[in-house]
């Protein structure tokens, strides 16, 4: 029987039919990417179809970097040629064979690799990089490992440089020079170096690669990096990272648009995602678990040690995390954070305001800043046939802070912003006219029973609204009137029972919190830094002071607004 004509393609095509088919163990995410691309395949044979897939491209590629030496490991030491594995063949050559077929060029601009820590990741950083420098046919190519710390930006650029220095073939049939801290074509002014945070000006990328991306506290390098590509034909931006603890940056937000567009949710043409890790409801503790979310097991990444470190984790609580983040790729939220992130994501559905109207609703206001952001929660407790505490935000924020870059948070908000969850008002403080319009909204469309509020920048609104019929209910942040709903929330959280619609907003604040403890258990939000907003968190809770008061209050706060005005707790 004759060779296949594409022998790697092929391999990264069973592997792809393996794992759709339960051959190989993988998580819902892996399956999912597998699927789409057996199916796009199919989908590709029809004249309409706007993409199609080209072997030859990615079989290319495969080969390129199957020339390549090892640089790490015994392999190196036996001076090996890098041999990709199965997954390797899929996740990272095959995206490049997907053409769109109006004009021949690359249909995935944006590829990102989520895999646990010592799965390959340089093979497939260095190799990828090395081919886009000298092999993608680009002239004047820029290539840049970008990262916030050098040590980092070198942890891509390293391995990169070593298996050009040492494939002497390869580097005088490109005519590369090798430097200490770059690499140079002459003959067409290519070039391939490591960048701290952002390029310099009249840069013009054609392949960016991001690794870690967990650690970024902002979009900024990924933006920048993707604005300079205008210029190019069919740039490309290699994500590779594995999860962290900040829930609602920008690599969370990328997985969980990756996880949206893998599920059909969201239109990402361009985006190719292999997300490796475990699915909700798998024993953590099990080999099973170690071997579906590392797919390299057995391989770059010793069996017997993630072993070790799995029992080392089920024996110490406070290396739990670690583990589970970096050995199982799980998001589990911020260090020391209050709120079990994993169950925040396995949230119930959240019904539409259009579907809530009329329903008991108590609104938390916190506005304690008018020159940042300000949230205005809207808490629908349970009712016949319904037990799910649904919760609905707007967020209310000055336009400079959008336009300008008054701090680390101005990408996120405009991130926010693009997605249309942002209020933004005139000037440089928040226009409180904007709020009191939602709140006289609300009032005709839900059944307010109370709208909480701190006194800090709000009593003039709360004097105003209660002028107006509103029941304003006024509640200073101590422990006494913290604590209780604090812990209600987290019961909510663990029980599954809050229903809040996966706001990036809501999550990023909620994965923000740590809890305060005093020497009587009473508990109280706190943040590790300024710029860790929990405001809206804040407004959630005291939305269920009410709800917890209202549960055992004989008279109904209405009335009780009618006869005294503002209530001070």
């Amino acid at each position: 029987m004759a060779a296949p004509k594409y022998p790697l393609v092929k391999a990264a095509e069973t592997y792809a039919r393996r794992v759709v088919t339960g051959k190989i163990p993988c998580c819902k995410w892996i399956k999912l990417a597998c699927q789409r691309h057996l199916d796009d395949l199919k989908a590709s044979k029809a004249a309409d179809y706007p993409y199609k897939f080209d072997p030859a491209k990615a079989e290319r590629v495969a080969k390129f970097l199957q020339l390549l030496p090892h640089t790490k490991g015994k392999w190196a030491n036996k001076r090996e040629l890098i041999k990709l594995e199965g997954w390797q063949l899929f996740s990272v050559c095959i995206p490049f064979g997907w053409l769109r077929k109006k004009d021949d060029t690359r249909r995935y601009r944006t590829i990102l690799i989520f895999v646990p820590r010592k799965n390959g990741k340089s093979i497939i950083g260095g190799g990828v990089g090395a081919y886009m420098f000298v092999a993608d046919g680009e002239f004047g190519a820029e290539v840049y490992s970008g990262a916030t710390t050098e040590k980092q930006a070198w942890e891509v650029f390293r391995p990169a440089k070593l298996m050009i220095e040492r494939t002497p073939e390869l580097r005088d049939h490109y005519g590369v020079e090798v430097n200490a801290s770059n690499m140079c074509r002459l003959e067409d002014g290519s070039r391939f170096e490591p960048v701290i945070g952002k390029p310099g000006d009249g840069s013009s990328p054609s392949c960016a690669i991001v690794d870690e991306y967990h650690e970024h506290q902002d979009s900024t390098l990924f933006d920048t990096m993707e604005t300079g590509m205008g210029a190019r034909e069919q740039p490309v931006i290699l994500v590779i990272t594995t999860a962290g603890s900040s829930i609602g940056g920008p690599c969370h937000q990328l997985v969980r648009d990756s996880e949206r567009m893998l599920e059909g949710v969201i239109e990402r043409p361009d985006l190719w995602a292999m997300l490796y890790t475990i699915d909700p409801g798998d024993d953590w503790t099990s080999e099973a678990a170690l071997i579906k979310a590392n797919p390299n097991h057995g391989i770059s990444i010793n069996g017997d040690f993630l072993q070790a470190r799995q029992r080392d984790a089920m024996q110490s609580a406070s290396k739990q995390a670690t583990f589970r983040t970096k050995h199982l790729n799980e998001w589990v939220g911020a260090k020391n954070a209050w709120l079990n992130m994993l169950r925040w994501k396995e949230a119930p559905a959240r019904k539409s305001l259009q579907e809530l109207e009329g329903r008991r609703c108590i609104i938390g206001l916190d506005l304690a800043s008018k020159i940042d952001i300000a949230g205005n929660i809207l808490l629908f407790p349970p009712v016949e046939g319904d037990p799910f505490w649904h919760v609905h935000g707007r967020y209310y924020l000055p336009e400079s802070r959008v336009i300008e870059e008054l701090d680390s948070n101005t990408s996120r908000y405009r991130e926010f912003d693009a997605l249309g969850l942002l209020t933004l008002t005139d000037g440089e403080v928040i226009d409180f006219e904007v709020i009191k319009e939602d709140l006289r909204e609300f009032a005709g469309r839900f059944d307010i029973e109370a709208v909480a509020y701190d006194p800090w920048q709000a009593t003039q609104l709360a004097q105003e609204m209660v002028a107006e019929g509103l029941p304003m209910v006024e509640i200073r942040q101590t422990v006494q009137n913290i604590s209780e709903p604090m812990k209600e929330l987290e019961a909510l959280v663990l029980r599954r029972l809050l229903a809040h619609g996966d706001c990036p907003i809501l999550t990023w604040m909620a994965s923000n919190v740590l809890a305060k403890l005093d020497v009587k258990d009473n508990i109280y939000p706190n943040k590790e830094r300024p710029e860790n907003k929990i405001d809206g968190i804040v407004a959630l809770i005291m939305s269920l002071n009410r709800a917890i008061a209202g549960a055992s209050t004989e008279e109904t706060l209405s009335d009780h607004i009618m006869k005294h005005g503002i209530r001070r707790l």
